[in-house]
């Protein structure tokens, strides 16, 4: 049996206020053509399909249409809820899709009942196990505590008496969950664009609770890592934040033999609609420098160095490098600020406030024309204060 792993689509989502369904769709697309391709028998989606609880229409619409698409060449797909997705929209039709070949596993009530599938060699059951928040869980599955660990305990401990009924069936699990083997480095896993699962200070699961499983087809983390030959995580389809610059985008192509064989797993890459990159230095460098003529298509996080701000510097790094996203200032020589500065303002006017914030971000004194925007503005803002509320006749002085 041929299976495609794939996870956090996260679709609506978008990188630093740029749009990304157009990128998002391109990858649906190579998906449908991958299982075409590669005769796919079925297709695991490990949770976080959207990008939020309330996803905006353009994006369910082409969720949608991309599970129409999958499911029209003829393989199954077996579709489970991360943490960002909403169970109950996610699933809202779930017994109708059932019936299209199309199986959303989002409900904790539904664990322990799997998706049947069969090849040559017998039978396959796979568990899809939603997101599962501890508290959700904790009273109806009396958890020996408020934890990952526990509720994903608990959940396998429902897959495992189900597939102790089951002779000779192989067994395939998708979790969405932050999972590690013993010695790894939570912190070194996770990137800046997962949501924590921190429940009461305790979110990693160990991998062993999935010990004797097929294959394991895991969500949440977004860089495709390796837990064991049989326990994987597929990653994201994009970058979605600058700590993901240097990972390998796809997803996993599982081949499932005869019981008692493992399974066989080759990485498949995602096609990259525009990379990133991280460039520093002083500005006139940045803009003059022939060898980064390689960057003015990429997805840009720019640290300039110069030890006083230049004008308009975003604005001019654009004029080279259309798409920079993100723009920082850490002045050459200069050492960085332990903490945020709290100003002194007991005592000082409006202006002399705004003009040593100005100062104090930039490290030079406001120029004649931007103190006298900055009086401009406070002297509006008083006005504004100062104004009559009942001067328009718009309130009843003796209304209540």
């Amino acid at each position: 049996m041929r299976l495609l792993h794939t996870s956090d689509w996260h679709l609506g989502r978008s990188f630093h206020q740029q749009g990304l369904l157009d990128a998002q769709a391109a990858h649906l697309d190579h998906l449908v053509e991958v299982v075409r391709a590669e005769r796919i028998d079925a297709v695991l989606v490990a949770g976080d399909i959207f990008d939020r609880a309330l996803p905006p229409v353009d994006a369910v619409e082409l969720a949608s249409e991309a599970f129409a698409r999958l499911a029209a060449t003829g393989a199954r797909v077996v579709v489970t809820s991360g943490n960002h997705d909403s169970p109950a929209r996610l699933g809202a039709n779930a017994a109708l899709a059932d019936a299209a070949g199309v199986h959303f596993r989002t409900r904790w009530q539904g664990v322990g009942t799997p998706v049947l599938l069969e090849d040559d060699h017998g039978p396959v059951a796979v568990h899809g196990l939603p997101y599962l928040e501890p508290d959700a869980v904790r009273a109806a599955w009396e958890l020996p505590a408020r934890s990952h660990e526990a509720a994903l305990g608990a959940a396998m401990t429902r897959v495992r008496a189900d597939l102790a009924r089951r002779r000779h069936t192989r067994s395939i699990v998708l979790a969405h969950a932050f999972v590690a083997r013993v010695g790894d480095r939570p912190e070194e896993l996770a990137s800046d664009s997962e949501r924590d699962l921190s429940v009461g200070g305790v979110q990693v699961a160990p991998a062993t609770l999935f010990d004797g499983i097929d294959y394991v087809a895991l969500g949440h983390l977004h860089s495709p890592h390796v837990l064991g030959e049989h326990l994987r995580y597929s990653g994201a389809p994009l970058a979605y934040s600058f700590s993901e610059t240097s990972h390998e985008k796809g997803s996993w192509l599982v081949e499932l033999g005869a019981p008692g064989t493992p399974a066989r797993s080759t990485f498949v890459p995602a096609p990259v609609p525009r990379p990133l990159a991280t460039l520093r230095g002083r500005l006139r460098d940045l803009l003059d420098d022939p060898g980064l003529a390689r960057y003015e298509d990429h997805w840009l996080q720019v640290v300039v160095t110069d030890p006083q701000r230049p004008d308009q510097t975003m604005q001019r790094l654009r004029a080279r490098f259309p798409h920079t996203v993100v723009l920082d200032f850490q002045p050459e020589g200069r050492a960085p600020r332990a903490g945020l500065v709290t100003p002194r303002v007991m005592g000082r006017s409006d202006l002399d406030v705004a003009l040593g914030f100005v100062q104090e971000v930039r490290d030079l004194e406001a120029t004649t024309e931007e103190e006298l925007l900055l009086q401009l503005a406070c002297d509006s803002c008083r006005i504004a204060e100062d104004a009559d509320p009942f001067a328009a006749g718009g309130t009843d002085r003796a209304a209540g």
